[in-house]
């Protein structure tokens, strides 16, 4: 199953409530996994579970990048929601430096969809049913 993620816009919002946030806008419950990049290298962590219709906290405060990657899987349906930034993940919760090596590690190696924040400092994500689009705006 292909999925589609639709980006979100930028709320106006003060800076202590800045977060990369993700909105399940499916029927599904979906598990959701990011990667991005900080000062020591790259990072993958997962899962926050997200019900239908359901909203989440992906990373508090202030984003300092301007790329963060998303994979995700359908609970309810099956299938997944990926693209082509190869990074690591494991069946159970995670936080993995470096996406090198994932297999030979004792990680699972996933697509992750790249998400373009604009540089701003606070971004949701929207996460749709295939086929549906949604716009987003800063």
């Amino acid at each position: 199953m292909a999925g589609m993620l639709a980006l979100g816009w930028l709320s106006t919002v003060d800076p202590a409530s800045a977060d990369l946030r993700m909105c399940n806008l499916t029927g599904s419950k979906v598990g959701v996994t990011l990667g991005y990049r900080d000062p020591q290298g790259w990072v993958t962590e997962g899962w926050w579970d997200l019900k239908p219709k359901d909203c989440g906290t992906l990373l508090k405060g202030t984003l300092t990048a301007r790329f963060y990657y998303v994979y995700a899987v359908d609970f309810t349906r099956g299938g997944e929601w990926s693209g082509r930034a190869m990074m690591c993940t494991k069946d159970t919760a995670f936080t993995i430096r470096g996406v090198e090596d994932c297999l030979a590690r004792g990680y699972d190696r996933n697509g992750f969809i790249e998400v373009d924040t604009g540089e701003q400092k606070s971004w949701t994500i929207q996460l749709t049913d295939p086929g549906q689009r949604l716009g987003g705006q800063p």
